[in-house]
């Protein structure tokens, strides 16, 4: 049992943000001082940052420190994400092996033209994101086929994982079924429909220029190596991709998706003669072990991220950012700036919205704003950090999955070709920017 029962957070203040600082210097400074993003693990820029979180904290007893940066390591949506970090390395290592990723790749290749691939790449995950609802399925699914297309093709690699996140990140967005329109719905008290048509209307130029930027950049894609004619066997391999698809549209819950899929990746392995049940258990552990650097950067974020809000660091932002906040325009832009900075500092659009909905909702009812607006705007607004942050779940699956199939591309590199949170990001502001304030008499 713990000592230490009252652990409550400390009043706002901006020493308690430091770490991060420290982390983003560390990081990226170093990377870029190298000019090379894969100098510098990122684990280790974790650990510096942690070690400067508990040397700040100098009022709390040591014992009290780890223990608060051990609960959040542990923290119930952190170890959420490590398991679904787990069973995609065992996807994506047992769907490889028994030649699922090589049959998707052919069938691909045949059907889709080298100039259409990044589009194509861009469509399907969009498409597959809005049915289930989830960006980190999507993503585990997907990124084993980039990475097998990616060898074959002349696109850069990251541009590949990079059309995949962004497809994934909209239809996190968009979907009805997405935990962040649950949750930005929910904290505005107003109907998914409502939200649904006042984020389509948003998001629509941003998907149109992404695709565009993906068809001319694709227009320049020619194949390194001869395309393989599509066989029986080809078909027969995607089948654990189509039937996690189906499953996905029912509503499966993406562990139990990535369980099943690996289940039935292995089972259609065995049959195939791809590999024993031996074989078939080798490339699970391998596939978990694998994704061990994603595993650590999440647990060590979690620590850090509990240790700055229980110094203060959250406490501090909503404060600053509620006090310049005087028109309606004024209060979407800070509902904008309060969930995105949260969202920095939790790693998770979700909670960032969870945080900031209660807030968000106060502030557009003191300043006459539209809570369908609102909402949208806490859903864009975390769906666009989440999206780019290279310590995100939705990066570091990607990056992880892609080192499983022997594909290899940093987190901070992928972050340089996700064009659609980007210029989601660039929409949104310019949305707020000009979108005509009403008065309280017209918004009652």
């Amino acid at each position: 049992m713990s000592n230490f029962p009252q652990m409550e957070c400390r009043a706002p203040r901006f020493r308690a943000l430091i770490p991060f600082f420290v982390f983003i210097v560390f990081y990226l400074g170093l990377s870029i001082w190298a000019h090379d993003f894969y100098k510098v693990p990122m684990p280790t820029a974790f650990l510096v940052a942690s070690a400067a979180a508990l040397v700040l904290d100098h009022k709390r007893p040591l014992a009290e420190k780890v223990e608060i940066y051990a609960r959040g390591m542990g923290e119930p949506n952190i170890m959420i994400m490590c398991l679904i970090f787990i069973l995609a390395g065992a996807f994506a290592s047992t769907a490889k092996g028994m030649g699922a990723v090589d049959g998707a790749v052919a069938i691909a290749r045949a059907v889709v033209p080298d100039s259409l691939m990044l589009l194509g790449m861009f469509l399907v995950a969009s498409f597959i994101s809005l049915a289930v609802g989830t960006s980190c399925g999507t993503i585990a699914a997907l990124t084993p086929i980039a990475a097998g297309l990616a060898d074959g093709l002349s696109i850069s690699p990251a541009m590949l994982l990079g059309a995949i996140v962004g497809g994934a990140m909209f239809g996190d967005n968009l979907s009805m079924i997405s935990d962040t329109t649950i949750a930005a719905t929910r904290t505005q008290n107003i109907a998914m429909r409502d939200k649904f048509r006042q984020n389509i209307l948003l998001v629509l130029p941003a998907f149109a220029a992404t695709s565009a930027i993906y068809l001319f950049f694709g227009g320049t894609a020619r194949t390194t190596e001869a395309a393989q004619a599509v066989t029986w066997a080809n078909a027969f391999a995607v089948l654990p991709y189509l039937l996690i698809l189906v499953f996905a549209l029912l509503g499966w819950n993406v562990m139990l998706l990535l369980f099943a899929g690996t289940v039935l990746a292995g089972i259609t392995g065995i049959v195939n003669g791809a590999f024993d049940l031996w074989g078939m258990l080798d490339l699970i552990g391998k596939g978990t072990l694998g994704m061990s650097e994603t595993l650590i950067v999440a647990i060590l974020a979690g620590g850090l991220l509990q240790t700055i809000r229980r110094n203060g660091g959250i406490g501090y932002l909503m404060e600053k950012i509620r006090k310049p906040v005087h028109t309606a325009r004024g209060c979407e832009f800070g509902v904008l700036v309060l969930v995105a900075v949260i969202n920095l500092f939790t790693a998770n659009n979700t909670v960032a919205i969870v945080i900031a909905g209660p807030i968000a909702r106060e502030l557009s009812e003191q300043y006459h704003c539209s809570a369908k607006r609102i909402a949208s705007i806490l859903d864009t607004g975390s769906c666009v950090v989440q999206g780019m942050i290279p310590y995100g779940a939705q990066i570091l699956i990607a990056a992880g999955v892609a080192q499983t199939s022997n594909l290899d591309v940093s987190s901070l590199s992928l972050v340089g070709s996700l064009f659609y949170p980007m210029l989601l990001g660039v929409c949104l502001i310019g949305a707020i920017a000009i979108h005509k304030e009403k008065t309280a008499a017209a918004t009652a």
